[in-house]
């Protein structure tokens, strides 16, 4: 059974772990939050080459397990890549997860694990 509407009441940010490229333009368009407090905390993660997978990892699980303001998690299909573990294991409903493509890596839908679920219960 689902659980009551008032346990996601508030789930009210996006959050995002991108290359610079997606992360700017969708601070851009405003998705930007910084908790209050001496704890601050981001809804961001920019990654680059230099980014250790295991504050990819740390960063995924913190908006994932941790954070009860966050509805959808966007994370660039590339990155999610290098997490794929990670991915492919998350099942819950909230924080929807989605991979989305960035300028310099095309989406391929095959790497989805989103649609990769949809094809198996569908049986394709």
């Amino acid at each position: 059974m689902a659980a009551p509407a008032s346990v996601y009441k508030d789930r009210q940010f996006l959050a995002v772990i991108g290359d610079e490229d997606s992360v700017t333009g969708l601070l851009l368009a405003g998705i930007g939050h910084v908790t209050q407090g001496p704890d601050a905390q981001k809804n961001y993660l920019v990654v680059d080459d230099k980014t250790a997978d295991e504050t990819i990892e740390n960063t995924f699980d913190d908006f994932t397990k941790n954070r009860k303001d966050i509805a959808i998690v966007l994370i660039n299909q590339h990155i999610a890549e290098r997490i794929r573990h990670r991915v492919d294991t998350y099942t819950d409903a909230f924080p929807s997860l989605l991979e989305i493509p960035s300028k310099d890596h095309p989406y391929d839908p095959e790497k989805d694990s989103v649609l990769r679920r949809v094809r198996r219960l569908f049986g394709d």
